[in-house]
C-alpha cells in the first residue's frame, strides 16, 4: 500500500466576526495539518488549527499578490497528495466570488478528495451589522450579489445594467471602491432614481467597522471625503432606509475600539474576552502556547501522602489533570486540600468538580504545581514555603508562527489603544520587534497606552514610550 492522499476542505471563513463559522468549518481548522488562508479571515481562527498545523498565507494585497491563484491550486494539491488535511481558509463564502470553482476543478482533475463548506457572506452579514436585512416585506423581495470588478478589460464590470436597475430591488457589490463612480452612473443611466439610498460598509462585522450612508448622486463624493477603501461592500436599495431603526452591532460601548492586548507570560490574567464582549477588535500579543512536561511516575504514587496541592496558574491545573488522565490515575487518590493564587484556576478547579480555596495552604507535605520557569527561578517559593514538592507540569514559549500574522493584523487595524499586563510584557512587546512603525506622527497623538498596574507603568516609563498613559481602560 502507497501512502493514503489527504483531503482538501475548502472553507468559508465568514466575514470577519470570528464566531461567524459554520460548526463545520471549524472542525475542519481543528484537525487541519496545513490552512492557506487569505487576507480577509480574521486571523483568531487560526488559533483553533493544532500546534503543529503549517500556515501559509496567500492573502493578496493591493499594491503585491503574495501567492498567485495557480499556485495556491498547485499547493493544495500537492499536500493533500502528500497525505496531509489541507483547509483552504477564505473570507466570506467559498462560491460567492472566492475562486472556489477554480480550486476545486484542480483537485478534481488530480483526484483530490475535496469538501467545500459554506460561510456566511460579507454581502448579507455587514448589512445587518449595520442595521439592515436585505429584505423586507415594505422594502425588498429580490436581492442580488454584483462582483464590482471581473475580467473585462478595463476591469470595469461587464453587466446587464438595465436587467439589474429594474429588475433587482437591493443591490450588494462587492470591492466596489475603485468603480463606484461606474456603478452609480449606470445604475441611474438605466433607471434607478438619482435619490435611491446607498451605504458603504467597510470591514463589515468587525468592530473597526465604518458606514457611509447617501444616494447614488451624492455616495461617491462622501466615500471621497471618508477616505474610504476596500475591503468594503455597497449596499443599493431603499432598504437602506431601515437602517436607523434595526442598529444594534454599532451602539456596542466599545465599537470601534481596536486594542492591542500584550502579555508578558502564559500565567498572567486576560482581559482580551471581556473587551471583544463590549465590541472592541482585541489583537493579543504575542501568542503563548503550553506544552505539558510528563509526571514522574514515583510522584504519582505518592499522590495520596499530600497534605495540601497548590496550583499557580489555571494552565497547571489542566496540564495536571491531563497527565493524571495519561497516566489513567484515579482522581480520589488526591486526599490533599487544594489552594491557588488567582481566579481562573480555582474555577477551571471547580470545572472538575473540585472545590478549592484561595487560602494559603498548610506547610507540610505540601505539592505545588506549576510553570518549569517558576522552578528555575525559584521565585518566592522558599521564602514563603519551609518544606515542598515542586513539580513543573509545563512549559510555556512564544509561538513564532503567529508573529508575522500579528504584524500584518496591527498593519490592517486603526489601533486606538494598547494594554500591558506586566512589565515583562512591555519587554516581550519591545523584544519582538511589534513595536516597530507603531509610532508615526499621526499615529503618536491618538494611540493610548493603558497599564494594567505600576510594574507595567514603570516599564513603559522607562522606555520613554510616546502615547497618552492611562492606569485603566477608560472605556470599559
Amino acid at each position: 500500500m502507497g501512502m493514503s492522499i489527504g483531503k482538501v476542505y475548502l472553507v468559508g471563513a465568514g466575514p470577519g466576526d470570528q464566531e461567524l463559522i459554520t460548526v463545520k468549518g471549524m472542525e475542519a481548522i481543528k484537525k487541519a495539518d496545513v490552512i492557506l488562508y487569505d487576507r480577509l479571515v480574521n486571523p483568531r481562527l487560526l488559533e483553533y488549527a493544532p500546534p503543529t498545523c503549517e500556515l501559509i498565507y496567500c492573502g493578496k494585497l493591493p499594491t503585491r499578490h503574495f501567492m498567485r491563484q495557480h499556485e495556491i491550486n498547485a499547493t493544495l494539491a500537492e499536500k493533500a497528495l502528500a497525505g496531509f488535511t489541507v483547509v483552504r481558509l477564505k473570507g466570506g463564502d467559498p462560491s460567492v466570488f472566492g475562486r472556489v470553482g477554480e480550486e476545486a476543478e484542480v483537485l478534481a482533475e488530480q483526484n483530490v478528495p475535496y469538501e467545500i463548506v459554506p460561510g456566511i457572506t460579507s454581502g448579507i452579514a455587514a448589512p445587518l451589522y449595520a442595521g439592515i436585512p436585505v429584505t423586507h416585506r415594505d422594502y425588498a423581495g429580490s436581492f442580488a450579489v454584483v462582483t464590482a470588478h471581473d475580467k473585462s478589460k478595463e476591469g470595469k464590470p461587464n453587466i446587464d445594467w438595465e436587467g439589474l436597475a429594474r429588475g433587482v430591488q437591493t443591490i450588494a457589490f462587492y470591492m466596489g471602491i475603485s468603480n463606484l463612480e461606474h456603478i452609480c452612473e449606470n445604475l441611474v443611466l438605466h433607471g434607478k432614481s438619482p435619490d435611491t439610498p446607498v451605504i458603504i460598509i467597510r470591514w463589515g462585522t468587525w468592530s473597526r467597522q465604518q458606514s457611509v450612508v447617501g444616494t447614488l448622486s451624492t455616495i461617491v463624493e462622501k466615500v471621497r471625503e471618508e477616505k474610504i477603501q476596500n475591503p468594503a461592500i455597497t449596499l443599493v436599495g431603499d432598504i437602506v432606509e431601515t437602517r436607523d431603526k434595526v442598529k444594534w452591532f454599532e451602539n456596542q460601548p466599545l465599537f470601534g475600539q481596536q486594542i492591542l492586548y500584550v502579555r508578558g507570560s502564559v500565567e498572567e490574567e486576560s482581559n482580551a474576552q471581556n473587551l471583544r464582549n463590549q465590541g472592541a477588535d482585541v489583537i493579543e500579543c504575542p501568542k503563548w502556547t503550553v506544552t505539558e512536561n510528563e509526571v514522574d511516575s514515583e510522584l504519582l504514587g505518592r499522590l495520596s501522602s499530600y497534605k495540601s496541592i497548590l496550583f499557580l496558574s489555571s494552565q497547571a491545573v489542566t496540564a495536571f489533570f491531563n497527565q493524571l488522565k495519561r497516566h489513567r490515575v484515579d482522581i480520589r487518590q488526591i486526599r490533599a486540600e487544594l489552594c491557588c493564587q488567582n481566579e481562573t484556576a480555582l474555577n477551571q478547579l471547580e470545572l472538575l468538580g473540585l472545590y478549592p480555596s484561595l487560602e494559603m495552604p498548610g506547610q507540610e507535605n505540601l505539592l505545588i504545581v506549576g510553570p518549569e520557569i517558576t522552578a528555575m527561578r525559584k521565585l518566592n517559593l522558599d521564602s514563603t514555603y519551609k518544606e515542598y514538592d515542586y513539580l513543573s507540569i509545563y512549559q510555556s514559549y512564544i509561538d513564532q508562527r503567529y508573529d508575522s500574522i500579528i504584524k500584518r493584523s496591527i498593519e490592517d487595524a486603526e489601533l486606538t489603544s494598547i494594554v500591558f499586563t506586566s512589565g515583562d510584557a512591555v519587554e516581550t512587546w519591545i523584544n519582538g520587534k511589534f513595536h516597530e512603525n507603531m509610532f508615526s506622527q499621526e499615529n503618536e497623538q491618538s494611540l493610548e497606552i493603558i497599564c494594567e498596574n505600576d510594574e507595567a507603568l514603570d516599564a513603559v516609563l522607562k522606555h520613554g514610550l510616546p502615547a497618552k498613559l492611562n492606569m485603566e481602560l477608560s472605556l470599559i
